[in-house]
């Protein structure tokens, strides 16, 4: 039983729901698993035929599991992988010494994926950026290829902000075609108080996956420091987190450079 409920949640995963359903309709009409045979061909010339295998297999010793119970279980199979997308993915990323307990992936390459990945837009924020030209050839191929890229960075002491380093001539430099922000001083607090700072640190490419980091774009970040974050894939948070920094924008929070 555990084989066969194993393999049918691997075909949920596996085919598309449209494909399950056509599936599902011809193991149901069987009189029972010894036609399984009628069944395969609607699986498809592209599905994994080991997988098909497996399921007439693992069904063949499961005598108690009746056409209909696998018709119903791969329905509610793919129902859950659907769902599963729907609510999005989440996953480790991990830049310092390394424990071997977990698995993780490390942060340039993380980032590197959501900037690759973006095919409209793509928003990027960090306290300073410098001396990263892997970042910068993909941001560069991005816009190559069309994407809006919009830099939040924090402002150099000789701009109001807090760092010494003017982040944001290195990116103009660097990457010519991306819109380069602020936050706006008037945002920033109450004139005469210690003021905010860009501290947040993320990627998000077209409300489909965001990247929320420790990590500065910085060589240092990338490659020596301990840095911490999460890719989240799918589900509401990277549209949710791309909407609200374009409402910035909007409002005038942010302002460019």
């Amino acid at each position: 039983m555990d084989e066969l409920l194993v393999v049918i949640a691997e075909l949920g995963l596996e085919l598309h729901p449209d494909r399950v359903r056509v599936v599902a309709s011809k193991i149901e009409g069987l009189g029972s698993v010894e036609q399984f045979a009628l069944a395969r061909p609607t699986f498809g010339p592209n599905t994994d035929k080991t997988l098909v295998t497996r399921l007439g297999q693992a069904w063949h010793d499961t005598i108690s599991m009746s056409p209909r119970d696998v018709a119903t279980a791969l329905r509610g199979a793919s129902a859950t992988a659907v769902e599963q997308q729907r609510r999005g993915s989440v996953e480790l990323a991990w830049t310092g010494p390394s424990s071997g307990q977990v698995p993780v992936r490390h942060t340039e390459q993380v980032l590197m994926e959501v900037i690759n990945s973006a095919q409209r837009r793509l928003f990027v924020v960090s306290f300073v950026a410098y001396q990263v030209k892997s970042i910068s050839g993909a941001l560069n191929d991005a816009a190559a290829r069309g994407v809006q890229i919009d830099v939040l960075l924090e402002s150099s002491t000789a701009h109001g902000g807090k760092v010494d380093h003017d982040s944001a001539q290195a990116m103009r430099r660097s990457v010519p075609s991306a819109r380069l922000l602020q936050w706006s001083a008037q945002e920033k607090g109450p004139v005469g108080q210690y003021p905010g700072v860009v501290h947040a640190k993320c990627a998000v490419a077209d409300g489909q996956i965001a990247f929320i980091t420790s990590a500065n774009l910085t060589s240092a970040a990338m490659e020596r420091n301990m840095e911490l974050g999460v890719l989240v894939t799918s589900g509401s948070l990277p549209e949710e987190l791309h909407n609200h920094l374009d409402a910035l924008i909007a409002t005038k929070v942010l302002e460019s450079v």
